[in-house]
């Protein structure tokens, strides 16, 4: 899939194949040639994925061929076991979970699911869980605190499923009872957005020691084309909406709501999965290691501490 504003470059990459196919045809010696529109390739590439817009990073984050959570989870483990349901009503497919290891350390890891073609987004609901995908976390929370094993959760989601069903089945009071247990849970916790963060159906994943998220990721209450269609009745201007909300991963840290950003590679997660996993690898496993060594009196006052000092309150 191709956005916009990767136009001009794979523009560019289509006249340096052409220039190695007339090489191979015609054996002209074009080597410094190639090697100078790689250069201007790579300079492209790095002025154009350090200086994107607000709205470019949710393109980015909505990409089609990124790394989805089953992906990490079967990458970044070595013997990854889904475990399914809530065991009140049904398995929500939206909601993923299960035991794996990581670095020789066994974690529980729970995130959304996406789907890559029409009847996998059916399935998974678009990544929308209702009220007993969320029941299925904290199921899979508790059973983790049961075992003492550490808890990462993994955020893509454009929001909580908002269908009739799902709030007569108490969408609203599951999300919330997840936030609350989630402050109180004895085990270290992680949470990683990797690819949307929006409104309550990320934060009832998303409270823990560590909040991080990857470089071209969002989190924010609302996105920004419903942003737009209530503020100015129509998805046109989802662009400034974008840029009014300050949903990136640069503006969450300078608010202080969340503690690290993780790198992509250059031009998205999707450009080299095998990369991303590793990183995303390395970094559980360096933010676990001190998280391990303190009581769980002291991860919980944490952090307790560290949302609520979130905001400014003007009385």
């Amino acid at each position: 899939m191709l956005l916009e504003f990767e136009q001009p470059i794979i523009e560019l990459e289509g006249k340096l194949a052409e220039m190695k196919q007339l090489a191979e045809s015609s054996r002209v010696d074009v080597t410094e040639d190639v090697k100078s529109l790689e250069r201007k390739i790579l300079r492209l590439k790095e002025e154009t994925y350090k200086n994107l817009t607000r709205w470019q990073r949710v393109q980015l984050s909505r990409h089609p061929e990124r790394p989805y959570t089953l992906d990490y989870f079967y990458n970044i483990t070595d013997d990854f076991v889904e475990l399914h349901g809530d065991r009140t009503v049904k398995d929500d497919k939206a909601m993923v979970g299960g035991f794996g290891t990581i670095g020789g350390q066994t974690v529980m890891l729970v995130g959304q699911q996406k789907g890559r073609n029409t009847k996998q987004r059916q399935m998974r609901n678009f990544g929308m869980a209702n009220p007993e995908g969320y029941r299925k976390a904290l199921r899979l929370f508790k059973m983790a605190e049961k075992f003492n094993k550490p808890i990462v959760t993994l955020i893509d989601t454009p929001g909580a499923y908002p269908g009739l069903e799902a709030e007569e089945r108490g969408q609203g009071e599951a999300i919330a009872r997840n936030i609350k247990e989630m402050f109180m849970l004895k085990v270290p916790v992680i949470c990683i957005i990797i690819g949307e963060g929006a409104s309550g159906g990320a934060l009832g994943i998303a409270v823990g020691d560590k909040v991080l998220m990857l470089e071209n990721t969002w989190y924010s209450v609302i996105s920004p084309e419903s942003c737009s269609s209530i503020l100015w009745r129509s998805w046109d201007y989802k662009e400034q909406a974008a840029e009014a909300l300050k949903l990136t991963a640069t503006d969450m840290l300078g608010f202080g709501l969340i503690d690290g950003i993780i790198e992509e590679p250059l031009g998205g997660a999707h450009r080299d999965p095998d990369w991303m996993y590793e990183t995303l690898k390395n970094r559980i496993l360096k933010e676990l290691k001190p998280l391990m060594k303190q009581s769980a009196e002291e991860r919980i006052n944490n952090r307790i501490e560290k949302f609520a000092n979130m905001g400014e309150v003007v009385e």
